[in-house]
């Protein structure tokens, strides 16, 4: 059900709301969570990402609070995605989940800053705002570019990417783009759904449990040839179908 208003954003991701990217991006990963926490947690997958237990604030009003007192800068929200598409492309067993998001959220943030912004906070801030000890944040910042293979940069097309695909995937139907003609939006959100309900085994190329917006666009990402990184709807499919597969006859 589409939201009665309608909420027109530019076609480029540096002149959007900071909020309205906020929502967008809490939209896609609530969503993710949401299936990943179906899958039971196997004592290989544990990793220094996982929370004992599940933080008390949704994704969004986390995101928001590190917006209030971070000054995180757009790109850097962005980025968060790509990296969930790096990390899940090098770590298999990795999935992003209720256990995971938040601790991920806040050293990707801290990584970008640090790495990529002219301007960024100390780590004690970024773990305060995280809810975090500062031991274990930097803990977290090591593995996490250990994760990524120090490989902090895309492209800003990548970026817009995401961004534009944020906005067609959106399950709350609030959000059009600029220039886009309303049928083209529909149609997607329209392919977006079909594809999530499909069946696992209705796909022939279902690589890992990661998460992807870039769908089979071959990209320019840091990366190399990321044509054949999994969307959303295959990582899903893939990840249901692994525990199907572990169940015992």
């Amino acid at each position: 059900m589409h939201s009665s208003t309608r909420v027109i954003l530019p076609a480029a991701f540096e002149v959007a709301g900071i909020d309205d990217l906020a929502l967008l991006i809490a939209n896609m990963l609530e969503r993710l969570i949401a299936h990943n926490d179906k899958i039971p947690l196997l004592p290989e997958s544990l990793t220094r990402f996982h929370s004992r237990t599940v933080p008390n604030i949704s994704v969004l009003d986390y995101l928001r609070r590190i917006i209030k007192w971070t000054k995180v800068e757009k790109s850097c929200l962005l980025l968060t995605l790509h990296y969930v598409d790096q990390i899940c492309a090098r770590m298999p067993l990795f999935t992003l989940s209720s256990l995971t998001c938040h601790r991920f959220i806040i050293a990707s943030i801290t990584v970008c800053s640090k790495g990529l912004c002219d301007s960024f906070c100390t780590n004690a801030l970024y773990a305060r705002v995280g809810g975090i000890p500062v031991p274990e944040l930097n803990i977290l910042e090591r593995e996490f570019l250990h994760a990524i293979d120090w490989r902090l940069m895309c492209t800003r097309e990548v970026l817009q990417e995401y961004y534009i695909n944020l906005i067609r995937t959106d399950s709350s139907g609030r959000f059009g783009l600029e220039g886009a003609p309303e049928s083209e939006v529909e149609d997607s959100d329209m392919d977006s759904l079909s594809s999530r309900s499909a069946s696992p085994m209705d796909a022939q190329v279902r690589h890992r449990p990661s998460f992807s917006l870039l769908g089979n666009r071959e990209s320019s990402s840091v990366l190399g040839d990321t044509s054949t990184l999994p969307t959303i709807e295959q990582n899903m499919a893939f990840a249901a179908l692994q525990h199907s597969l572990k169940k015992p006859p």
